[in-house]
């Protein structure tokens, strides 16, 4: 397990302000574009407000979401699409994910994570495996959940940790304990298997 450093009562302003860092951070170490994945679901869109409004060279900044719904991008379900309706104004690449995109190495792979240890739409059922060899899988989750009931694309596990760095955000103490027994090793959920790929620092806002 790598470092791990849990951050604590942070707001959306804050989030984004340490995320805006580590992109100075990444593009200060390159000279060119560098790419991020990021989640989609209820708890980023505020950030990524928050972010669009910061001073940041977003014309070298790519941005892929870790997972998508398969639906085309004006539907309300779409990832890709609220992403790029926030960030691609100010100038971010905005890249769907497909079943046969190949992702770069990432600077910074953010994460969400579901009540049962789901990472991006690698849900319990998927069995998503620590050396996969794709880097997305066209997976369905089971149960679907009602609000999205869709078929999906995920980053696999060796996808997401080949970056310089992971942040989860988290809400709920329900999900911290989910997270922090993954941390001790307590279970095997997907959240776990990621954890026990990681090999760069991991940060956590919960």
């Amino acid at each position: 397990m790598p470092k791990l450093e849990m951050i604590e009562g942070a707001d959306d302003g804050a989030i984004a302000a340490w995320f805006a860092e580590r992109l100075k951070a990444a593009l200060a170490t390159s000279p060119d574009e560098i790419a991020v994945t990021v989640p989609g679901g209820s708890t980023p869109f505020p950030i990524f407000d928050r972010l669009a409004e910061m001073d940041l060279p977003w014309h070298r900044i790519a941005v892929w979401p870790g997972d998508d719904r398969i639906v085309e991008e004006d539907h309300p379900a779409s990832n890709v699409g609220k992403i790029r309706a926030r960030l691609e104004p100010v100038g971010a690449r905005i890249v769907p994910l497909t079943e046969d995109a190949q992702p770069p190495h990432f600077a910074i792979a953010w994460l969400g994570m579901g009540g049962d240890g789901h990472i991006a739409s690698l849900f319990p059922n998927t069995d998503p495996q620590e050396d996969d060899p794709h880097a997305v899988r066209r997976l369905t989750p089971d149960p679907l959940p009602p609000e999205a009931p869709f078929d999906r694309f995920s980053l696999t596990i060796p996808a997401l940790t080949d970056s310089d760095e992971i942040l989860f955000v988290i809400r709920g103490a329900d999900k911290r304990a989910v997270f922090e027994a993954a941390v001790k090793g307590e279970h095997d959920l997907p959240v776990a298997r990621l954890l026990r790929t990681a090999r760069h620092k991991v940060t956590c806002f919960c």
